[in-house]
């Protein structure tokens, strides 16, 4: 394989990278953190391993001249590891504003979901809106539960979540925007700035996961 020659997406892969990185080392994090609430630490662990996954297939995609097969089958698999890794965050999401028993009750339905996402995009191939749009959902509904949370003072780090969430919002209104790009050395396009935008997020995540997980 050559690697590409398109400026921005070698760019976006090297954030892609970056990306996967630093989901990987949350998960390594999270799990040493010593806390009674493994079933929380578990479940933000996959979610974060999914966005790892999903970092790595990017990074592929976007940083070598590829046949169209071969693209495509990367995209597929993507999909699914973006699909499944949403689905994970809500659950992750729930536990923090219901408890373990409503989190336990969606996550075979969020696995639902996921697969469904998955099979709509291998229906409308190439139409990466559908994932900003079942992204966006995720998103909000998570910025409101931790909004929520801080606001009542129930829960440790809340407030960091949700501006880290918020955060999310404007990495993911970043790429849905295409237009966006600019030059610091390299070149970056919307792909290239969602990446270290939302990298931010994940930082502030789990800066609030950490504190969410100490004794009230």
């Amino acid at each position: 394989m050559k690697f590409t020659k398109s400026p921005t997406e070698k760019t976006t892969a090297v954030t892609d990278i970056l990306l996967a990185l630093v989901a990987a080392g949350a998960i390594w994090y999270l799990q040493w953190l010593k806390s009674a609430e493994v079933w929380k630490i578990n479940t933000w662990s996959w979610a974060f391993g999914f966005i790892a996954l999903s970092g790595l297939l990017g990074a592929l995609a976007h940083g070598f001249e590829l046949t169209e097969a071969m693209r495509q089958r990367i995209w597929n698999l993507l999909n699914l590891g973006l699909g499944v890794a949403v689905s994970v965050f809500v659950i992750g999401v729930a536990y923090d504003a219901w408890g373990l028993a409503v989190a336990s009750k969606i996550l075979p339905w969020m696995v639902v979901m996921a697969v469904g996402f998955y099979f709509i995009t291998r229906i409308f191939p190439g139409i990466f809106f559908i994932f900003i749009v079942y992204e966006a959902l995720a998103l909000f509904f998570a910025w409101g539960a931790y909004s929520w949370l801080a606001l009542t003072g129930q829960l440790n780090g809340s407030l960091i979540m949700a501006v880290g969430i918020l955060v999310s919002i404007i990495a993911a209104s970043i790429q849905a925007t295409k237009n966006v790009s600019f030059k610091m050395i390299f070149e970056f396009d919307h792909n290239g700035i969602f990446h270290i935008v939302q990298i931010i997020g994940i930082l502030l995540l789990l800066a609030g996961l950490r504190l969410s997980l100490q004794p009230h």
